[in-house]
């Protein structure tokens, strides 16, 4: 009886499905025999096993067990003393072995993409003893892949742009599917792209899966988004092989080939005359068909009467043309007024500079609307001077006052009272004269700041207001005044024909000018004869003073108190 274990090989004629079986190679050289049952058996081994890999395909569906292969050992005359056994990965579970005749099944569906191979251990064991003929030997079981998996693009569906107008053959997006099955064995994994929807804008290379524009002047103002189902197909892209689809949504992005356009030819516009300065008179628009900073705007008055009075900016959304007032409008001086308008890309694309200019003109006509106004004085304000002596009904000023609008309502003059509170001065009605109606003094009241108020006759509420101030011009019409007491002293032993300075006389008036009048002193009539006393002039100064010259005392004292003059003597 030899020592060698076989693996016979399996022909594939003899299962469902085709199998591929490696045969055993043996290496080992036997040794002499002895007779069974000696307890040397063993010893007379030479070698160990080698095994190559079992082939079978996966994804068997038949009802029976699976065939694999075949263990048999040379020593086996088939009297059932042999013992096969089968452990390692799946033994027990995915592989089973009759211990009698070593025969091996897979008892459970094979899947190549779930587990590739299993690393499995065989020995014969004498049935008696349990003692093994042969030493372990370790062998592969490698799936054999079959086409069971389609592609599939895994990051699908995909969100692509490319921009409108582009060349044929622009890349727009790169799709890569992947299939399970085994690459490295026939056309199974072997992927072909082709396009089933989204032609004639967009194609796809078989190979490597780019999509690519495929029409020329697609363009995004006539359509913007589009549907391309890319497929995937394995096999090599042959008859029989699987295939799996993926959705591309391409939309195309805006550049700047379109022109803005105004969208009328003539823009017609009003605002009242009354309207500030900043006020909005209106809105134009040059639309452009394209979107984004390629439809953004810039406008500018390029002609037109109205170029110094209104002015023209850009909204905050750079579309739109704002116009406002630059200067006050008047209704009565121009009721109307034309401007020319540009409306300008302020982005441009110098690949499609052909397609232009990127720019047009409009024409805006501006109407100024009237509005009833107050009336207007022909001055901002009147300065007058009167002389204090003026006779009552003098006029001061004749003011006047128009009503600006076309109507030319008549207006009426009144003062505001609480500007002339003692009512010093009066208004012509109709005529707009100031005229006093009391007599003036510079003295009390130097200056009246009055207001004169214009109101339409048609309309009360239409009033407007202007100061009128009067200067009060001085007449000398005020004399000198004396100190009504004074007191003096003068000794009564003063001897005569000595000189002495008494007191000292000050006289003031209420007349211009304030730096003080030039008087002339002189003694009474009833002194001015009197020997004793003399008045020394001061050089027109206001002080005075009064000298005199004692004879007696007593005399002194009675002269000095007719001139209302008190008098002590020491």
């Amino acid at each position: 009886m030899g020592d060698r274990l076989h693996f016979p090989a399996v022909a594939s004629a003899l299962l469902p499905v085709a199998l591929c079986i490696l045969a055993l190679l043996p290496h080992g050289l036997l040794g002499k025999p002895e007779s069974a049952g000696s307890s040397a058996l063993l010893q007379r081994v030479k070698r160990g096993w080698v095994w190559n890999q079992f082939f079978v395909l996966e994804e068997y569906t038949g009802l029976e067990p699976l065939y694999i292969g075949k263990l048999h050992s040379d020593m086996d005359k088939g009297d059932g003393s042999i013992k096969y056994i089968l452990t390692g990965e799946g033994a027990g579970t995915t592989f089973t072995i009759d211990d009698s005749t070593g025969d091996i099944h897979a008892i459970q569906r094979l899947d190549r993409e779930v587990k590739a191979q299993y690393a499995l251990r065989a020995q014969a064991l004498n049935r008696l003893t349990d003692r093994p003929l042969e030493p372990e030997s370790e062998f592969i079981v490698k799936i054999q892949d079959i086409n069971d998996n389609e592609p599939r693009f895994l990051d699908g569906p995909y969100q692509a742009s490319v921009p409108e107008m582009s060349n044929i053959g622009t890349a727009v997006i790169q799709l890569t599917a992947t299939d399970a099955d085994d690459p490295t064995y026939g056309n199974s994994a072997r992927v072909v792209y082709s396009i089933l929807e989204g032609q004639p804008y967009f194609s796809v290379d078989a190979k490597t899966g780019m999509v690519r524009v495929s029409l020329a002047d697609m363009d995004r103002e006539t359509r913007e988004n589009y549907t391309v189902v890319i497929q995937a197909k394995d096999m090599g892209g042959q008859l029989g092989g699987l295939a799996g689809t993926t959705t591309v949504n391409i939309r195309l992005g805006d550049v700047n080939d379109n022109p803005p356009m105004f969208d009328q030819r003539l823009y017609q516009m009003s605002i009242p005359e009354s309207a500030p300065v900043g006020s909005v008179v209106g809105r134009i628009w040059a639309k452009d068909r394209d979107i984004g900073v390629n439809a953004e705007m810039k406008y500018s008055i390029i002609d037109g009467d109205g170029r110094d009075t209104f002015e023209i900016s850009t909204d905050p959304t750079n579309l739109f043309g704002i116009i406002t007032v630059k200067r006050p409008l008047n209704f009565e001086s121009k009721p109307s007024y034309t401007l020319k308008v540009e409306g300008a890309n302020t982005k441009l694309d110098p690949a499609f500079r052909h397609r232009g200019p990127f720019k047009d003109v409009t024409i805006v006509h501006v109407s100024v609307e009237d509005v009833d106004e107050p009336p207007l004085f022909d001055s901002v304000a009147y300065f007058i001077e009167l002389s204090e002596d003026a006779e009552i009904g003098t006029v001061v000023k004749t003011v006047s006052a128009r009503d600006p609008d076309a109507a030319n309502n008549t207006v009426r003059y009144s003062i505001e009272r609480s500007s002339d509170p003692d009512k010093f001065f009066y208004i012509e009605i109709t005529s707009g004269s100031l005229m006093t109606v009391r007599s003036l003094d510079r003295e009390e009241i130097g200056w009246h700041n009055i207001t004169v108020l214009a109101m339409e006759m048609n309309n009360p509420t239409q009033i407007s207001s202007v100061s009128v101030a009067v200067r009060v011009l001085d007449v000398n019409d005020n004399p000198p005044s004396l100190t009504h007491y004074l007191e003096g002293y003068v000794c009564e032993n003063a001897k005569a024909g000595q000189v002495r300075n008494i007191t000292t006389v000050t006289a003031v008036d209420p007349d211009e000018p304030l730096g003080g009048q030039h008087f002339y002193y002189s003694l009474a009539p009833e002194a001015a004869n009197n020997p004793n006393f003399t008045l020394r002039d001061n050089q027109g100064r206001q002080s005075q003073h009064l000298l005199f010259i004692s004879y007696e005392s007593s005399f002194i004292c009675k002269y000095l108190k007719k001139v209302n003059l008190n008098f002590k003597c020491p």
